[in-house]
């Protein structure tokens, strides 16, 4: 009988780990109003160098596109 009790406790303290995330995130979501981490900017609102960089990646790459269909 204590094999089964054992594995019973071991299984709610898994489950409980298992779950915590959304737990938290839950607290934490209904703490402020539905904004659960505060207040965010809207994705790319705000100037970012890793955004910089990928914009002008993408526009030397259409820039050589365009030159490859132009002189084939």
């Amino acid at each position: 009988m204590g094999d089964v009790t054992g594995l019973f406790l071991a299984m709610i303290v898994i489950g409980a780990l298992a779950f915590a995330p959304l737990g938290y995130f839950i607290y934490k979501f209904a703490q402020k109003d539905g904004k659960p981490f505060g207040d965010t900017e809207p994705h790319g609102d705000s100037p970012s160098l890793v955004n910089d960089l990928a914009e002008k990646a993408i526009a030397f790459v259409k820039k050589q596109i365009n030159k490859s269909k132009t002189s084939a």
